[in-house]
């Protein structure tokens, strides 16, 4: 089974719709005992930094979600699905992240043009031989909303990058985890491949 994490954050059922396109055994939920028997995990995130992490911790998910992660399950993250997984971000500065990457969420930087960053924008992948884009073709389109993006310590674990005034992280991979800045499920038929390779990896 895929467990969507819930944690009272919205964008849960697109993206529950987009995976069910592709499989039967997918479900939105917050009991603990799915987590701890999932075979993939799915950590979505909309809105701000320091509320999904509020929203995180009062879920009591986190023990749960860490330990699966530390046992190699597969674990998708979008958008601030993905920020979460560092540190911290500029946007809420007392909010801690999961620390699951070493780095900080940084303020998009990007002189004459309109912030957030909103909109379709080209990827540029970096880690080729990563499955989740297995099959995408080059320079891909993906769909973005975004105001700020994550800075890793460690620039390997970068796997897709977008230019939006400065060099943006559009996803980091780095063994069983693996996170989206952009939505792969508003990103139509290159984003629900995405979405797909996931379940199939």
């Amino acid at each position: 089974m895929i467990a969507i994490i819930d944690y009272g954050v919205g964008n849960l059922f697109s993206v529950e719709k987009a995976f069910a396109q592709f499989t039967d055994d997918v479900q939105v939920t917050s009991d603990q005992a799915a987590i701890e028997q999932a075979e993939k995990l799915v950590l979505p995130g909309v809105g701000e930094f320091g509320a999904c992490m509020k929203n995180l911790v009062a879920s009591g998910l986190i023990p749960t979600s860490m330990k699966r992660i530390s046992a190699g399950v597969p674990l998708l993250g979008i958008c601030v699905g993905l920020q979460v997984l560092f540190d911290g971000s500029e946007e809420s500065p007392d909010a801690k992240g999961l620390g699951v990457f070493r780095g900080m969420v940084r303020k998009i930087n990007a002189p004459g043009l309109k912030v957030p960053h909103m909109g379709w924008n080209s990827v540029e992948v970096s880690q080729p031989g990563l499955g989740l884009f297995k099959d995408i073709p080059e320079t891909p389109y993906f769909y973005f909303v975004h105001s700020y993006h994550a800075v890793p310590e460690d620039s390997s674990i970068v796997a897709a990058v977008t230019e939006y005034g400065e060099g943006l992280t559009a996803a980091v991979a780095r063994d069983n985890v693996m996170a989206t800045q952009f939505h792969p499920e508003k990103s139509g038929d290159v984003g629900l491949l995405v979405i797909k390779n996931f379940i199939n990896s």
